[in-house]
């Protein structure tokens, strides 16, 4: 069991590690993998209604990664740090050439952290505590 936890943790780690340099990288390094220009970029499906889809599955993903691997821990310092980067690395953008801010990417960070958030909720007040 604890090969599991040692095994999520590095993913989850590596995860951000690749998250970051994804983020703060001048262009879209998927758009140049996937496209051959750095100006372009690769969705995952359409954008909801008022955020990106393609953030939103990212911190999704990156959100209960962390959940997995630190749920014995204290959550809300995971929590926190998880809202804090969804924050950060989008206003990052307004510095950052070929980039640009948007309040669509930065809904879809946040609530991608708050879905599985609230999900993780419900399942510790409805299950948990029958």
């Amino acid at each position: 069991m604890k090969k599991i936890f040692l095994f999520t943790k590095t993913i989850f780690h590596a995860s951000n590690i690749g998250l970051i340099l994804i983020y703060l990288y001048p262009g879209s390094i998927f758009g140049w993998l996937v496209y051959g220009d750095k100006q372009k970029q690769p969705q995952l499906s359409s954008d909801f209604l008022i955020f990106s889809s393609n953030h939103f599955y990212v911190f999704v993903f990156l959100s209960f990664l962390g959940l997995v691997s630190y749920y014995k821990y204290n959550l809300k310092v995971l929590f926190l740090y998880l809202f804090f980067i969804s924050i950060f690395l989008e206003l990052c953008h307004i510095l950052i050439p070929q980039r640009s801010f948007e309040y669509q990417d930065l809904a879809g960070n946040t609530l991608g952290v708050f879905f599985i958030f609230v999900l993780f909720i419900l399942y510790h007040f409805l299950i948990k505590n029958k």
